[in-house]
């Protein structure tokens, strides 16, 4: 069976305080952490036992704050990318970490999908880092928030950035653009217009809920970060009698995490061989 995972542990500290973020912020204490940690070795050990059953699986860690700072995080993409039955292993991150402990990753089967947040980072600092993974040969995306001031930068990392790196914008969450503004995103990133209104869902085919689930700290299921249902445990196997096709109960979809599994969109074979990582199909590692 091919499961794609998306990984949302109790981790809730970030190093950065970006105004527009929608995920819930704090200051995560000793005992926290300590529980994050426990909870993600927990994980990865479980995903490593899955290697007997056939089980084909693909990683999304979706962290409510900064994981790869927390040197748990980075161990366990690395342990994760070199297990023969893992196809894909990803993180969404700011990228302030240090680049050096990829050395010891499969480069083959670990991606980055990395977010310049302006205000937070200097230009230059984040730009340099992402010629470190070009070195590397590390397999990334970059992308921006869609908001105003945001522009002329995200413009400045699209001429700078390899071509064959990809740059997504996201539509900010509660902004209107008119034609003229859209069109100004669009001609950075093409594939804008997916994010720029949300995506009608209701009663639709989506894959979450079958081959695509969120699994929480505790190892609760659900068909995806935005429905509550639980479906099972993923550590007692009872999520494993609930995988079936089932339509989307929510009325739209506005996060990529979530419509780009709609059967409605074609957005598997635009990124093709790089859903989790948000790289389309023609764009790939730099260097």
């Amino acid at each position: 069976m091919d499961l794609t995972l998306l990984y949302r542990g109790p981790l809730a500290s970030c190093d950065y305080a970006c105004p527009y973020c929608p995920f819930a912020k704090r200051r995560d204490s000793r005992e926290q952490l300590r529980a994050d940690r426990a909870a993600l070795e927990r994980f990865t050990g479980w995903a490593a036992a899955q290697r007997p059953t056939g089980d084909r699986l693909s990683v999304l860690f979706t962290p409510w704050g900064e994981g790869l700072v927390r040197s748990w995080y980075r161990r366990a993409l690395t342990e994760l990318s070199r297990l023969p039955h893992v196809r894909r292993v990803a993180i969404q991150t700011n990228l302030s970490c240090r680049t050096d402990w990829l050395a010891a990753a499969d480069l083959d089967t670990l991606a980055l999908w990395c977010t310049f947040h302006p205000g937070q980072t200097p230009y230059d600092r984040f730009l340099g880092k992402t010629r470190e993974l070009a070195a590397l040969g590390v397999r990334f995306s970059v992308g921006v928030v869609g908001l105003p001031e945001h522009h002329a930068l995200a413009a400045r990392l699209r001429r700078e950035l390899p071509a064959e790196v990809y740059l997504w914008i996201n539509a900010a969450e509660g902004q209107t653009y008119t034609d003229a503004e859209a069109a100004a995103w669009t001609a950075l990133d093409p594939l804008f217009p997916y994010s720029r209104h949300p995506h009608r869902s209701a009663g639709l085919p989506c894959r979450t809920g079958e081959s695509v689930l969120s699994v929480d700290g505790d190892g609760t299921v659900r068909r995806c970060h935005f429905v509550p249902t639980e479906l099972g445990n993923l550590y007692d196997g009872t999520f494993r009698p609930a995988l079936r096709p089932r339509p989307c109960p929510l009325t739209s979809c506005d996060c990529h995490i979530g419509y780009v599994h709609l059967e409605t969109l074609p957005l598997y074979d635009v990124f093709a061989g790089g859903v989790l990582e948000r790289i389309p199909a023609g764009y790939g590692t730099a260097g």
